[in-house]
């Protein structure tokens, strides 16, 4: 008896043994990457190393949520630009890859590589036609027009062209509470993807400096975007309204946007990475900030205007409002004389905020300008387009005020950091609309069937409460 039990145990033994030597090996590449439990809405990774390795590490970790992603946005672009996906993949290819860098070609080919490790039939054509999905509509425009096509109208027929995304603002010396840096920004998109766009990557890379942002599984820029560096950079942006602009031999502006977050250790520095090899595309008024000197700046890139503004005492909002003359007459289609547009409405709220909380600005204050539903149009509180915290399907001006025209539903997340959560590469951040009101997709469904293109994907949108992320140390 005693002898069969022990034979009994050997025997189990070996099957145990057997079932852990088929168990896969983790890949080395993975040893310092690390994808944290959801906190608040947010899914945190770490992502360490060369730029294969990252872009492994990034694929392999996020793959269901990349795939998800990428059908959601060949969903948008099929909608709003009327091109399949084998017509974003050929551009990617052909006009995107030649002009980009080998790091990041290194890191889009590790994303590829790392979802095919997960079961997920994606390439790298895939992976970088994902990355320029904002920039996409600037393309499409320039290619139909270099090929003496029609222009490309939305379903309501309206001209395609840059959308309205994002508020914005930064703020010092004797606009904040401790003469420090405060900058926040909440992202302006559709809830079909807006949902998804809820990752925070910490990534430490092998050459330039450690660096933390919201961002969208895929992708290896913020592209909303919101991003801190262990250098000292603060960035954000909000989009310049109805820009038309594409150069066909500039620099993806994916690249150029991640490489100035990622090498950047001046306002300076982050002013070249931007301008140089500007393509145009997904044309933004980004908001900067040096941590260490207390200086903020505003770099509004146009292709043909390029404004750099600098100081160490005040402010600069986003709104999506053009503020050079010349850029907003030469390079859009967007009327800033009209106070009654979303921009221009928006534009005038920052203006009064700063006035009223000047001194008391801090990333508490920050929060509360995120959720704000002061409409300077109808001077009431009603949330809709013409509000911070963005509800353009709330708008009583009806679906025409809103999708497709608009190309977007809401502000459907936020962050707010000042200078001592910079330091600690730490944000706050609120996934969902800042306010507290959620979006609940069967509901909106019901109300407006001609978005039922959209059901397949999308999901409810809950407002989480204001949560800390922070840079962690990955595993050892």
């Amino acid at each position: 008896m005693r002898g069969s039990a022990i034979l009994s145990l050997g025997m189990l033994f070996a099957a145990a043994v057997g079932l852990v030597s088929r168990e896969p090996q983790l890949d080395p590449r993975l040893k310092k990457a690390v994808r944290h439990a959801e906190q608040g809405g947010w899914t945190f990774v770490h992502l360490e190393g060369a730029p294969a390795e990252i872009g492994y590490q990034h694929g392999y970790l996020l793959a269901p949520e990349i795939r998800e992603a990428q059908k959601v946005i060949e969903l948008e672009l099929a909608h709003d630009t009327k091109k399949d996906w084998p017509y974003f993949r050929e551009a990617a290819q052909q006009g995107l890859w030649p002009h980009i860098e080998p790091q990041y070609r290194e890191e889009l080919e590790g994303i590829a590589e790392g979802v095919r490790a997960r079961g997920v039939k994606l390439d790298v054509w895939d992976i970088v036609a994902t990355n320029a999905w904002l920039e996409w509509p600037y393309y499409v425009t320039w290619r139909d027009k270099q090929s003496g096509v029609a222009a490309t109208t939305r379903a309501d027929g309206t001209k395609l062209t840059a959308p309205e995304h994002c508020s914005a603002f930064v703020a010092t010396g004797s606009y904040t509470r401790d003469g420090r840096v405060v900058m926040g920004h909440n992202a302006w998109t559709g809830y079909l993807d807006g949902e998804r766009w809820n990752i925070v990557f910490d990534v430490v890379p092998s050459s330039g400096h450690r660096f933390i942002m919201d961002g969208f599984p895929g992708l290896i820029h913020s592209a909303d975007d919101f991003g801190i560096n262990a250098a000292g950079i603060m960035v954000t942006e909000t989009t310049i309204s109805r820009f038309l602009g594409w150069d066909p031999n500039g620099i993806a502006e994916f690249v150029r946007a991640r490489k100035a977050l990622q090498h950047s250790s001046s306002i300076d520095d982050f002013a070249r990475w931007m301008t140089e090899g500007n393509n145009g595309g997904y044309a933004n008024n980004w908001l900067v900030a040096d941590r260490n000197t207390g200086e903020i700046a505003s770099l509004e890139l146009g292709l043909k205007n390029v404004t750099l503004r600098r100081t160490r005492d005040g402010y600069f909002g986003g709104a999506n409002f053009p503020v050079n003359e010349a850029l907003a007459k030469q390079e859009t289609e967007f009327n800033t004389s009209d106070p009654g547009l979303s921009p221009n409405a928006r534009r005038a709220r920052w203006d009064q905020l700063m006035a009223e909380h000047k001194g008391r600005i801090d990333a508490a204050a920050g929060q509360r300008f995120l959720a704000d539903h002061y409409d300077t149009f109808d001077n009431k509180i009603a949330p809709s387009e013409r509000t911070l915290c963005g509800h353009i399907d709330l708008s009583p001006r009806g679906v025409e005020a809103w999708q497709p025209k608009y190309g977007v539903a809401g502000a459907v997340q936020n962050k707010v950091a000042d200078a001592s959560m910079a330091e600690r590469l730490s944000f706050t951040a609120s996934m969902g609309h800042a306010c507290g009101i959620h979006f609940r997709a069967a509901a909106h469904l019901k109300e407006h069937p001609e978005f039922e293109w959209q059901k397949p994907y999308l999901r409810d949108l809950i407002a989480h409460p204001w949560t800390t992320l922070r840079a962690t140390e990955p595993r050892r």
